[in-house]
């Protein structure tokens, strides 16, 4: 994220939301509810409003505060998202710009 702006905020999570949705092929009727989370120096904005932009209306959202843990890194919201898949499906796990240094453990996560 490259600011606590209102308009950054809202532009990284609608291109996270985006992205998951198209990289495990849901709609917002697989979606049973996302939560949000921002870090500390994240108050301009809500991230939910992205969510409910992209026509997510019909989907409970909650946006929360991310542990301020000494030396994590700045400025980043994560989405955790609940929806109805198939029991064999794999979920692709999306970790957008300088946070692909948050898990470079999962294989095409970026």
């Amino acid at each position: 994220m490259p600011a606590n702006d209102a308009d950054a905020i809202l532009d990284a999570t609608e291109e996270l939301v985006r992205t998951v949705m198209e990289r495990n092929a849901l709609t917002s009727d697989d979606m049973v509810s996302c939560i949000f989370t921002a870090t500390d120096d994240l108050d301009a904005e809500f991230p939910a409003v992205a969510a409910r932009r992209l026509g997510l209306g019909g989907v409970p959202l909650l946006c929360t505060r991310e542990l301020a843990v000494p030396g994590s890194m700045p400025r980043v919201v994560r989405l955790l998202l609940h929806c109805y898949a198939e029991p064999e499906t794999e979920a692709a796990h999306v970790y957008l710009r300088e946070a692909v240094g948050l898990r470079r453990d999962l294989e095409g996560a970026q």
